[in-house]
């Protein structure tokens, strides 16, 4: 049978078993769409990147959930290329990657970091209910009245779209009660992936906002760290003019209340970045089944 070198890597971290972990298969070149699924359900993480050769790029990384293939993760990009880097596999520079939404290039710092081209932001403030999305989120509503003169709810994308939902302040964030199906029932109305909260209120006084992100439409209660999110969280910002003069680097702050406390990075300067580092915290090797047909029972 088929043998293949599987990791897990944490990504937006430096502590293993924190951030949020990714399923990596570094050498994923000849096995199908089946035997993907199946690697990513063996391994358990919410995604698993899948590195293979690419005619049109440096590489090619297809990603799978553990029931179906999605088209882009961030965090799983990150910890892909993390863990390339810290093999020496990649040299710091500018690299190409082949996805199913087109080619990103991907930025390796010298201390291993990685940096994800974001495609071009979208920002659609949205006339919501703020009651509603108060019960949505088990938050008093005055919370999210307080900053929504300023920073309205709105609908926001760096090529997957979130609701983003500013708050007042930290206690208030850190107690929500989240409904997941009416969440799911908004997001779905919105064809948004998740909400994003965020406060200004932070527990890391280097730390720009902290941010949680409910996404249960696509499966994930509560995210500990969200790339895609976060670049068009950034997005919002500048739109908006949050900062009289913005920061050359952004740093949320997200995973505390799933006991998985991260860090994403963010610039946003003419193009969106989102970056981080990552940790490898399982290295091993899976034995891969070949897939028959006839062995599938139909109910």
């Amino acid at each position: 049978m088929d043998r293949r070198r599987a990791l897990l890597v944490d990504a937006f971290t430096t502590e293993p078993m924190s951030g949020n972990v990714a399923g990596v298969v570094p050498d994923a070149d000849g096995l199908d769409a089946e035997q993907m699924r199946a690697i990513a359900a063996e391994l358990g993480a919410s995604e698993t990147a899948f590195v293979c050769s690419s005619s049109s790029a440096d590489r090619r990384i297809r990603y799978f959930t553990p029931t179906r293939e999605i088209d882009l993760c961030g965090h799983a990009t990150i910890a892909a290329h993390a863990h390339l880097a810290a093999e020496r596999t990649l040299d710091p520079g500018t690299h190409t990657l082949e996805t199913n939404v087109g080619t990103l290039d991907i930025d390796i710092g010298e201390l291993g970091e990685v940096w994800m081209t974001q495609d071009a932001p979208t920002i659609q403030p949205l006339d919501v209910d703020y009651g509603r999305i108060a019960t949505m989120l088990g938050i008093d509503v005055a919370a999210l009245q307080d900053v929504g003169e300023d920073l309205p709810i709105a609908l926001a994308s760096t090529g997957l779209p979130f609701v983003i939902v500013p708050v007042n302040f930290l206690e208030h964030l850190s107690g929500a009660a989240p409904d997941l199906d009416a969440i799911d029932e908004f997001t779905t109305e919105h064809d948004a992936a998740g909400i994003y909260a965020f406060t200004f209120d932070t527990i890391d006084g280097d730390s720009t906002l902290h941010a949680r992100c409910f996404a249960p439409g696509v499966g994930i209660p509560e995210d500990p760290a969200t790339g895609t999110a976060s670049g068009a969280c950034g997005a919002y910002l500048r739109q908006m003019g949050a900062f009289d003069s913005v920061p050359d680097e952004l740093r949320f702050e997200q995973g505390h209340f799933v006991d998985r406390p991260s860090l994403v990075r963010v610039t946003v300067d003419e193009q969106i970045q989102v970056g981080g580092r990552a940790v490898q915290s399982l290295d091993g090797t899976l034995t891969v089944p070949a897939f028959e047909d006839d062995d599938i029972i139909e109910a």
